[in-house]
């Protein structure tokens, strides 16, 4: 333990200084991937920096410019002085190697950043006021923060952000394409959302037996299935169902079968084809079951960070948001402070994972004691903090449940009461689905 040495790449950092002396137009590509700080040695931290400040006036980088820059403003000397600086100058580096140098200086940083950052969690493991889920919650963030810095990115100027957006306006002009998110698999949910979009908190609300637990299983397969040529990845929280449950009703969706038929195995010989056809077919989804039925924000924040670091990640179903457990520290909260608490936490874990994420909510019975049953944003239990947090919020609405002589039976409309990134529906119309129980599927209807 004695003889351990912090990690460090001297000679890179000595070589990718030469290279750009050689050759100033490096900086440019350089500048983009380091900062000062990736720099083990202060001398050539502070020559790294000096090089930098010399591009961003404008001016040519040589071994004069750059002693010139460090003594007018007295750090010749810090930066080891014109000998050391002469040194490196005289030296032969090979602008060929430079990607190498970045790479081997990062590594190094990445080692030491790590080293240093578990230092101080482990010391903050003696706080007695800290408690173990906050403590265990800080380590999982700050290590998923680490397995991030890959390269240091740069902050993006306007200049380059307008023509980013410029760009993708024009290309989505030139083509039918209405997503630039996650296909849903929906035609005209997409035209609303423009597929769900990366860091998105969307709720999906409810009475019971809407059927919105199948609409979400719908969702799910249905990313998987429209996204990456089939090979979007799906995590599906279930704090209700077990796992082989939501199997039986993809299943039954998939091969057109009655759900009962799959629980019981009664089907004829067309059916065990269709089947064993979607046996093979759903085996190749990337989608992942988690049916732990005390699942915490902080305990599907961590499994969601293993499996994005693991097999990629573009899309998280939560089943729902009433049976996720409070944290230790809110078990004597109020209800609003526990709703709040977390759909906060799975806002910012949408955001941090950079994936959208769905869950799923119950509507208040208030819905039952009105006239009119079509949901509304005051439905939501604890509304106000719901709202607040989501991007989208959309009510599912069946007429023929509240209404036996319903004209409209099968049928199903999906409103958008919320909408950060498009249109909402009307209010008291949404989107027409029609809806199969026994097979557990929805399907949206053309429009007239």
């Amino acid at each position: 333990m004695e003889n351990q040495k912090i990690p460090c790449e001297i000679e890179a950092e000595l070589a990718l200084i030469g290279a750009i002396l050689i050759d100033d137009n490096l900086i440019i590509e350089v500048s983009d991937l380091l900062i000062p700080d990736a720099f083990y040695d202060q001398k050539n931290r502070i020559i790294y920096q000096a090089m930098l400040e010399i591009n961003k006036d404008g001016n040519g980088i040589d071994a004069v410019t750059l002693m010139n820059y460090l003594n007018s403003r007295n750090k010749l000397e810090a930066a080891g002085g014109m000998e050391y600086i002469s040194r490196i100058a005289d030296a032969y580096y090979s602008i060929s190697n430079v990607d190498t140098y970045i790479d081997l200086i990062m590594d190094a940083y990445i080692k030491r950043t790590t080293i240093y950052t578990l230092q101080n969690l482990s010391q903050e493991g003696f706080n007695a006021e800290l408690s173990a889920f906050d403590y265990v919650d800080k380590a999982e963030q700050a290590i998923f923060e680490l397995s991030k810095t890959r390269r240091v990115e740069p902050f993006k100027n306007i200049e380059k952000v307008v023509d980013n957006v410029f760009e993708s306006t024009s290309r989505m002009s030139q083509t039918d394409e209405n997503i630039i998110g996650i296909d849903t698999g929906f035609p005209t949910l997409n035209k609303y959302t423009q597929g769900f979009q990366p860091g998105q908190l969307i709720i999906l609300a409810a009475r019971p037996s809407m059927g919105k637990s199948a609409f979400a299983m719908n969702l799910a397969t249905n990313v998987c299935h429209y996204n990456k040529n089939s090979n979007a990845s799906v995590a599906l929280f279930s704090l209700e169902m077990s796992a082989e449950q939501i199997c039986e009703r993809m299943y039954a969706c998939d091969a057109s079968i009655r759900l009962d038929q799959i629980k019981n195995g009664k089907m004829s010989k067309v059916e065990w084809a269709r089947f064993n056809n979607s046996k093979a077919k759903l085996k190749k989804y990337n989608l992942y079951f988690d049916d732990s039925a005390n699942s915490s924000i902080s305990t599907i924040r961590a499994k969601c960070r293993k499996l994005k670091a693991e097999n990629n990640l573009d899309f998280i179903v939560i089943d729902y948001l009433g049976l996720i457990q409070a944290e230790p520290n809110l078990s004597k909260a109020s209800t609003l402070d526990k709703v709040s608490a977390a759909t906060r936490g799975l806002k910012l874990m949408a955001r941090e994972l950079e994936v959208p994420v769905l869950v799923l909510s119950q509507l208040s019975r208030k819905v039952e004691d009105r006239d009119s049953k079509v949901p509304q944003m005051a439905d939501l239990r604890d509304s106000g903090t719901i709202e607040q947090d989501a991007d989208i919020v959309m009510f599912l609405y069946r007429d023929e449940y509240y209404n036996k002589a319903s004209e409209r039976k099968g049928e199903a409309d999906l409103i958008i009461a919320k909408n950060r990134a498009g249109a909402i529906t009307d209010n008291d119309k949404g989107i027409p689905f029609s809806f199969n129980g026994p097979f557990q599927r929805f399907q949206e209807k053309k429009e007239g």
